[in-house]
């Protein structure tokens, strides 16, 4: 169903942006509606990942949006590259998966921890989608405990040996690159840039996923591959440097998360006012609008708690125990009022012709990756408290 509704910006957020920023939330808005929106729902019943997208995404500029010109990135600021994620998850949590894992997991990491060299073979190829790119942190043992990786790598004097595995990886079977975070023989976390080719490494694909359908996911497989020494990025160092990047992703979920809960609210407003049940529109009815003006207010604040998180990390003063705070509150509220909107249809919610299901069950994946809600709770604990509850 395509709507009429217009964007909720009940607290006049857009008078904080700028004509570019205007410009570029509605090249990306209108991309969405045209190319995106059309095919979305089949593509999440076939569970098939629509790669005839990748080309409108990179021309669009959603990859690496942040990283400077020079490296083939757009130079733009942390608000707008929000704005591209809220308008890519508007039409699904896993497009806006891929673009997240391309600019802030693989670009980010080979920007910030790089050598020159591989700044310039890797980055213009990324932003382009001549190249897709995944990331590997997440291990079969260990999620939320990062620090525990059993994915080791030996210096061999002319390469490195790469043993373990990953799994729940976004991209991974069509991945030319992975970023792979691994531990050397002193037991320090670094990154090393595995190329697809490279013997003994395969990425299956995880299927029967109920959730993020048309988003690809896979296993990252290491069989004593031989990693050439000068794919080590040479600045990473420490569990800090795979938390940086999902820093950067997890301020994009954040960003997201409010496009899903937006197609929700605007579908159900539409819906409410077209819906005539006891002679009258659904509209009109208390417990209707009680939905409706609950899901408008939490949006609010997710915007309000968004657009002031990218002007903090615009200045530079962004903290990460800020973003967590931003990414758990807003994925809750899209999934909440993912669930009170589907409601607001009855069995209609449920069908493929509206987009609160998908986006209800997208928003099961996204509320635990990159960080679980509960998890998330106890970052900001600890920050109160001082006592990290999670260790």
């Amino acid at each position: 169903m395509s709507t009429t509704q217009p964007m909720p910006d009940y607290y006049g957020i857009n008078d904080f942006l700028s004509e570019e920023h205007k410009m570029i939330q509605k090249s990306v808005h209108d991309w969405v509606n045209r190319d995106v929106m059309p095919i979305i729902d089949d593509a999440c019943q076939q569970a098939r990942f629509p790669k005839e997208l990748l080309k409108g995404m990179a021309d669009l500029g959603v990859f690496g949006s942040f990283i400077p010109e020079q490296y083939g990135g757009f130079g733009l600021d942390y608000v707008t590259y929000g704005l591209m994620m809220q308008e890519l998850e508007r039409a699904d949590s896993g497009i806006r998966s891929m673009a997240s894992v391309q600019s802030s997991l693989v670009m980010y990491p080979i920007y910030t921890f790089g050598s020159e060299e591989q700044k310039r073979k890797y980055l213009p190829k990324l932003a382009t989608a001549e190249m897709i790119g995944c990331f590997g942190l997440t291990e079969p043992n260990h999620g939320s405990n990062p620090g525990g990786m059993e994915t080791k790598f030996a210096d061999k004097g002319t390469h490195y040996l790469l043993n373990g595995a990953k799994m729940w990886i976004t991209n991974a079977p069509i991945a030319d690159i992975a970023v792979v975070w691994a531990k050397d023989e002193a037991g320090v976390v670094r990154g090393l840039i595995v190329e697809r080719g490279m013997q003994g490494f395969t990425s299956p694909e995880t299927k029967k996923k109920w959730s993020l359908r048309a988003s690809i996911t896979g296993e990252l497989v290491f069989d004593n591959v031989e990693v050439p020494k000068e794919n080590l990025l040479p600045l990473s160092g420490g569990l800090k440097s795979p938390m940086m990047c999902l820093n950067s992703a997890r301020f994009g979920i954040a960003w997201g998360a409010i496009g899903a809960a937006i197609d929700c609210y605007t579908t159900a407003v539409q819906y409410s006012l077209e819906r005539k049940q006891f002679g009258k529109p659904i509209a009109s009815f208390q417990l209707t609008q009680k939905k409706l003006a609950e899901a408008l207010t939490e949006i609010t604040k997710a915007q309000l708690l968004a657009w002031r998180l990218a002007t903090l990390r615009d200045a530079g003063k962004a903290t990460a125990e800020q973003i967590s705070m931003c990414k758990r509150n807003n994925v809750k509220m899209a999934l909440e009022v993912a669930r009170e909107m589907r409601q607001v249809l009855g069995a209609m919610g449920i069908t493929g012709d509206f987009p609160m299901m998908r986006h209800m069950m997208n928003l099961e994946s996204v509320i635990t990756y990159e960080g679980t809600h509960d998890v998330h709770l106890l970052i900001t604990g600890n920050e109160i408290t001082g006592i990290p509850a999670f260790k």
